[in-house]
């Protein structure tokens, strides 16, 4: 019998590393229910010290340097927030980010979890010698080097030929983060996915949707339609997600022989609207009735 080498080594190294996993959780105390047997989750704990290392840090970026589930941080935050620990103000840049710093009583608990994390460090070192000391530095220094040469996910933009739920959810969670008050209604979307002249497209970050952007037709304009809905997940920008999906729907209205594309946004949202005029939209007229809209914007994408 031919025996699989590669795959027999690539076992062993999985083990090897699963085994270590469950040596230091339970040498580091990361199994207990609170770090350092303090007041605060292991979570909690780091939320503060990234809070507090880097002050005015936005919810999305925290987020996304976590890699954790975004309602899973805006509970914690929540919580934090409650008990006086973080402050959370909105951004002057964008409207839809807050700005996460440490209060007074949070700085003093993050100085006693810094205490007491470096007292279990030293606890630890204090077995070992010099040598042996300097050795586990550099070891886990090229741990991490290998660990952080993480390939960049696979950007993909789809243009739905059918309603599905990764849309739906996608919609709703921008109806939330801006509090849309006017919203289309599920027959509507649908009739816009099913339409000759519009249309909806999601972006991926492999196989996960992570952003979405809606093309409507404009009864009032015939030569015209309405970019809608531009949303990406705050843990999932810095890719150029919406750089991508406005290509893509831009290159679909010209295509269809759309003269202009028109939009409708607000003054707080001042990362899109910087995104918009740098991609050539520009100031126009009122064309519909949004209450909430204070900036309309429209840019031509074929003669």
């Amino acid at each position: 019998m031919r025996v699989n080498i590669a795959s027999e080594n690539s076992a062993a190294r999985i083990a090897a590393i699963r085994e270590f996993n469950r040596f230091y959780t339970v040498r580091l105390g990361l199994l207990n229910k609170r770090h350092l047997d303090g007041e605060f989750s292991l979570t909690e704990a780091r939320i503060l010290y990234e809070v507090g290392a880097n002050p005015k840090i936005t919810a999305a970026t925290l987020t996304a340097a976590l890699r954790l589930d975004a309602g899973y941080i805006s509970r914690l935050l929540a919580s934090l927030t409650k008990r006086r620990l973080v402050r959370q103000a909105v951004s002057a840049r964008d409207g839809r980010e807050r700005m996460l710093t440490l209060s007074s009583m949070g700085e003093r608990r993050v100085a006693s979890l810094n205490q007491h994390s470096a007292v279990q460090i030293e606890s630890i070192l204090s077995g070992m010698n010099a040598v042996d000391q300097a050795a586990l530095v550099r070891g886990l220094t090229t741990a991490r080097s290998l660990l952080s040469r993480v390939q960049r996910p696979r950007v993909r933009i789809v243009r739905l030929s059918k309603m599905n739920g990764e849309l739906v959810r996608l919609i709703n969670e921008y109806y939330q983060a801006i509090k849309v008050v006017r919203r289309d209604s599920p027959t509507s979307i649908r009739s816009i996915i099913q339409g000759k002249g519009s249309g909806a497209w999601l972006a991926y970050l492999d196989h996960q949707a992570v952003g979405c952007v809606v093309l409507k037709t404009l009864r009032s304009m015939s030569s015209a339609v309405e970019c809608k809905r531009l949303y990406v997940q705050p843990q999932a920008r810095g890719h150029g997600l919406a750089n991508s999906m406005l290509d893509a729907l831009e290159k679909f209205a010209c295509d269809k022989g759309f003269a202009w594309i028109y939009l409708d946004t607000f003054d707080a949202l001042k990362i899109a609207v910087a995104l918009y005029k740098k991609r050539g939209y520009v100031p126009c007229d009122r064309y519909n009735d949004n209450p909430q809209a204070t900036l309309f914007l429209r840019k031509k994408v074929s003669p």
